[in-house]
């Protein structure tokens, strides 16, 4: 059998990632501990909170393993995709628990020692955060070193990784069925979400694996029509989403105080009218960003594609000599 063998150089930088690791899992797991152990105190929203601080503990866990046994030529995806990408959604998905999570849930806890412990795990998800960010940026600047083409380096992918990012975010406060059940147009405005995320996702996916054998033009113009169908999806949403929650005419609540979920001063979570806000303010975020993205691929259309995908197939030769000097 064959036996691996990687310089020395890249040795040191794993092993310095690997070691940057380490108090990501730790942060992590502190964070998701201390919720955990709150009981009924926890509440929907905290959660949530520990569903996203498992996740990272998990795929950090994950990926630490697989560089330290060096498997990663085992993927199907250039592995250091892979990293970035997750180290990426890692740092947003930190950022947003702890915000969220400190202001739906803690500022409303009673002074005690459940209060102390809620604190205490967004202090540490803050911290995953700040780590997951400084991880980001190191492997930006040692993979731009080493003149290493990933695909989250360009606009492109980073609007896809906030698409998919922020819809993520609004099916955590969709998580109560009661807010668009024996609704059809609140129904819809829930499709238009998992519809856009799943062709976000896909689109992301086929970047991941440097998709070089699709036509340059041609698959800049299908990323166009399928941004300007998400953007025409979204303000749908946008339109149907408040009107229906919002407009007495419409069955809606107008005002805060008539939802009955929001004047029982012994909730600890946000109420049924304040997550409907929450996906209404969500919405919009997302409509921008998927304007954005219609934006980047209207010029890239209307200018041309030749640099679209030339990156990309200028660094293969380099990528495929650099996985086999790590193979034998």
């Amino acid at each position: 059998m064959p036996t691996r063998r990687t310089s020395p150089e890249v040795d040191a930088i794993c092993w310095v990632f690997w070691l940057l690791r380490l108090p990501q899992l730790f942060c992590t797991c502190v964070a998701f501990s201390l919720v955990a152990d709150m009981g009924i105190w926890r509440g929907a929203v905290g959660n949530w909170a520990m569903s996203f601080w498992c996740v990272c503990f998990a795929m950090t866990l994950i990926i630490s393993i697989v560089e330290l046994y060096r498997r990663w030529s085992d993927f199907p995806f250039f592995w250091h995709n892979i990293c970035v990408t997750y180290t990426c959604y890692a740092a947003l998905i930190c950022l947003s628990a702890s915000i969220m999570y400190s202001i739906t849930h803690v500022q409303f806890l009673p002074y005690g020692p459940y209060r102390d412990r809620a604190i205490a795990a967004t202090a540490f998800s803050c911290i995953a955060s700040v780590l997951y960010v400084v991880e980001v940026a190191g492997l930006w600047a040692w993979y731009e070193l080493k003149e290493i083409f990933f695909y989250e380096h360009t606009t492109r992918a980073l609007l896809k990784v906030l698409e998919t990012f922020v819809a993520g975010v609004i099916f955590a406060f969709l998580s109560s069925t009661s807010l668009y059940l024996h609704q059809p147009a609140l129904e819809w405005c829930v499709a238009v979400y998992s519809i856009c995320f799943i062709l976000a996702a896909v689109v992301l996916l086929l970047g991941q694996a440097e998709w070089k054998y699709m036509p340059p033009r041609p698959f800049s113009i299908f990323q166009l029509v399928l941004s300007l169908f998400s953007v025409l999806l979204y303000i749908s949403a946008l339109v149907l989403w408040p009107l229906y929650q919002f407009s007495e005419e419409f069955g809606g609540l107008p005002q805060r105080f008539m939802d009955m979920s929001c004047s029982d001063e012994l909730s600890y979570d946000m109420c049924a009218w304040d997550q409907c806000l929450a996906v209404a303010v969500l919405t919009a975020i997302n409509l921008l960003v998927y304007m954005a993205d219609l934006g980047y691929w209207a010029r890239q259309v209307s200018v041309g594609t030749e640099n679209v995908s030339s990156a990309p197939n200028s660094v293969q030769s380099h990528l495929v000599t650099s996985q086999s000097e790590d193979i034998l």
